[in-house]
């Protein structure tokens, strides 16, 4: 079959899986029982009830006065140390009786020192986190029994405790030694690194459900766009050799599709940029400093096949999303046969993956709901943090006993904060 009339057979029947559908926004998701696929049943695993947080009181010069000076850390990527935050303080989980908590969280806003640009900077941030690890060691009793044992942080940058979105500086630096212990909510995902400390729960990046909700499209659209992608395909300003950015995947992508008519690719970001997504049938997702991003997310809530291209990543909640059943994976290596691999797949395997990506619980648990929603991103870390427990006796230490090391680290992260 040539591959017009191939298309043509997908967008048809997109259209009429589509035209099935009623339109459910995001807040209607919670309705549907559980998600089709490989790990349905984990969203009835509520972990409310079963764990308790204690949300540790810092000086705002941690947390909201940051906000306050710059509120765009609320509408970027790595906005889920904010909205944690938030979600805890009015929680049924949160506990103000520290002898009850399973849990202990240190509310510090990483991330949030933006560039005039808007991309955080990570410079301050080990600094800023022994600051507070130092401040909640000296007036509470809890760290120092453990050590962070039972403690746990949210960091979203890309490469998570290791602060830097670059990753030659990332992997010298390391993990901060004083969270070697600590529990670490983190985007970064990749099997095999520095920056992911085994026993962290890796999360998806934050995008403004309120603004992705805005840009929904009737259910009936078809999709006439075969590949889709807006974004960086090369970081002169960081990586001006093209040695490091992506591993040159994108740079690939670029030179072995930039003219073919079935791949809509540029670093131009259209205010259509969310429409465009939901007439895509497939959605580029490549590695660029990290190996994830937004558009992982986007891709889910607009129905649009994400198409994976990062070697080794390891995905958010991958105990409750299904991506095997709902992505398309393909190796760094293969993306000079990437037009094959999509139009060779049978058009049932793709209608399968679109009915998955319909199912509204699949979009809730990757997003950070306003409210907060059963199944949604909040309750995947919780979930994360229910299935750690029960602490055994092992995390506390003896008497007079230390593991980490206070002074351990590079020579400018042991500055004051």
């Amino acid at each position: 079959m040539k591959k017009g009339i191939w298309f043509f057979s997908i967008v048809l029947c997109t259209y009429l899986l589509l035209s099935q559908t009623n339109g459910q926004t995001l807040e209607q998701s919670h309705q549907i029982g559980k998600i089709e696929g490989n790990a349905g049943d984990v969203l009835e695993d509520g972990p409310v009830g079963r764990l308790k947080v204690f949300v540790y009181e810092l000086p705002s010069k941690y947390n909201e006065d940051l906000v306050e000076k710059d509120p765009r850390c609320l509408n970027h990527m790595f906005a889920a140390e904010i909205f944690m935050h938030r979600f805890l303080l009015s929680s049924p989980v949160r506990t103000l009786d520290p002898e009850k908590a399973d849990w202990f969280y240190v509310p510090v806003y990483s991330t949030c020192d933006l560039t005039k640009s808007g991309l955080p900077l990570p410079f301050r941030s080990p600094q800023m986190v022994r600051s507070a690890i130092k401040r909640i060691a000296s007036n509470w009793p809890y760290w120092n029994r453990t050590e962070g044992a039972d403690h746990f942080f949210v960091v979203p940058h890309d490469f998570g405790a290791c602060f830097h979105y670059q990753e030659e500086i990332a992997i010298k630096r390391g993990i901060m030694p004083l969270l070697q212990r600590a529990t670490l909510i983190q985007t970064f995902g990749q099997k095999n690194h520095v920056c992911l400390k085994e026993g962290s729960i890796v999360i998806t990046p934050y995008a403004s459900p309120q603004r992705m909700q805005a840009h929904l499209l009737p259910p009936y659209i078809p999709r006439t766009i075969f590949v889709y992608f807006r974004g960086l395909l090369h970081d002169g300003i960081n990586d001006p050799e093209g040695c490091h950015y992506a591993r040159g995947a994108r740079a690939s992508l670029w030179l072995n599709f930039k003219n073919n008519p079935l791949f809509d690719i540029s670093t131009y970001h259209p205010t259509t940029y969310y429409e465009d997504m939901q007439r895509a049938v497939f959605c580029l997702c490549p590695l660029g400093w990290a190996p994830w991003s937004p558009r992982l997310v986007e891709a889910v809530i607009f129905g649009c096949i994400p198409v994976i291209i990062s070697d080794d990543i390891v995905l958010p909640f991958a105990d409750a999303i299904p991506w095997e059943d709902i992505a398309v994976f393909v190796a760094e290596n293969d993306i000079p046969k990437l037009d094959t691999i999509l139009t060779s797949m049978p058009t049932e395997v793709i209608l399968r993956k679109q009915k998955l990506l319909a199912n509204p619980l699949t979009k809730q648990a990757v997003t950070f709901s306003e409210p907060a929603q059963p199944g949604d991103a909040f309750h995947q870390i919780l979930n994360g943090l229910a299935r750690k427990l029960p602490h055994d006796g092992s995390i506390y230490l003896k008497p007079g006993e230390n593991i980490l090391n206070w002074t351990a680290g590079p020579d400018g992260d042991l500055n004051p904060w």
